[in-house]
């Protein structure tokens, strides 16, 4: 079954590369306007999520806001056919501006290694494939829950030049040296780990949630800068940004650390609201304190 569900997803995403990306991103928009009315699971946790981070807005307004959220993520879905099939030339004329990349440079010509937090906001993919041209680039791979599609999404996260590595001891060992040895490594800040020792409870959005403590573990022992970079979708491509952490992300305090980890996150995710990732549950606790936010979905 899961061999069918990796051809179905590789058809579709070659399908969407012909495509004008435009036309893709449209197409992706429409699927999630079809999906909308069935209440399905990715629209509750949206709107539960929306609901929890933007208390402010008139629930018609968080209404509005996941409908855009939902869409977002089909034009997301729809244009990594173009991220991950087309050519690297290709895939560079895509972005269409980028900003803050000479402190990344700066750091790197001082021999200073750069860890850049990327969030699930916009397309992150982006920000994978921008990095190798700024300077030696290693990254951690997960493979995906489809094994078919690994050698699709590996091949085309390298190829601009990163170099992946395994989320394990040996992958993050040589993640550590190569930043160390003043290179580039990308990393998602936001994901919630399964291990309950590798995060903890910390504000984001004015919510406690569980928040996993690898990146500032990273940066604490390479030295590295940090900086924060989006890949915002916008009209014909992207906008690359990269912007520095608070000098709080850099505290021996784990606490301290991770919380200006995340409102670093929420800095970046306040400019382009409806492109975060609001359909993962990203306000779980562990261990549970009080209510679930999500039991009742």
């Amino acid at each position: 079954m899961n061999a069918v569900k990796a051809t179905l997803v590789k058809l579709v995403l070659r399908l969407c590369s012909l495509l004008p990306l435009a036309f893709a991103r449209a197409l992706g928009r429409g699927a999630a306007h079809i999906y909308w009315p069935f209440r399905g699971r990715s629209r509750r946790i949206t709107e539960r999520n929306i609901q929890v981070a933007f208390p402010e807005l008139a629930p018609r307004d968080q209404r509005r806001l996941a409908k855009r959220s939902l869409g977002a993520t089909g034009e997301l879905a729809a244009e990594m056919g173009h991220v991950w099939l087309r050519s690297p030339a290709y895939i560079t004329g895509m972005i269409l501006g980028v900003s803050g990349e000479q402190r990344i440079r700066d750091a790197l010509q001082s021999g200073r290694g750069v860890i850049v937090l990327a969030p699930h906001l916009g397309n992150w993919e982006i920000i994978g494939l921008h990095l190798p041209t700024l300077g030696s680039t290693v990254s951690l791979y997960e493979p995906p829950n489809l094994s078919a599609l690994g050698p699709m999404i590996e091949s085309a996260r390298q190829c601009t030049g990163a170099t992946l590595v395994p989320t394990d001891s040996r992958g993050i060992a040589r993640l550590v040296k190569s930043v160390r040895g003043g290179n580039i490594s990308g990393i998602l800040p936001d994901q919630v780990p399964s291990d309950i020792n590798s995060g903890q409870n910390v504000p984001f959005m004015g919510i406690p949630c569980f928040t996993g403590t690898l990146a500032s573990k990273l940066i604490r022992r390479t030295g590295a800068l940090a900086v924060f970079g989006v890949a915002e979708r916008v009209r014909g491509g992207f906008s690359v940004r990269y912007e520095p952490a608070e000098d709080a992300v850099y505290s021996d305090d784990m606490s301290v650390s991770l919380a200006a980890l995340n409102r670093g996150i929420e800095a970046c995710v306040r400019r382009c609201a409806e492109q975060y990732q609001w359909e993962y549950k990203r306000f779980r606790i562990r261990p549970r304190m009080g209510r679930d936010i999500y039991a009742d979905l």
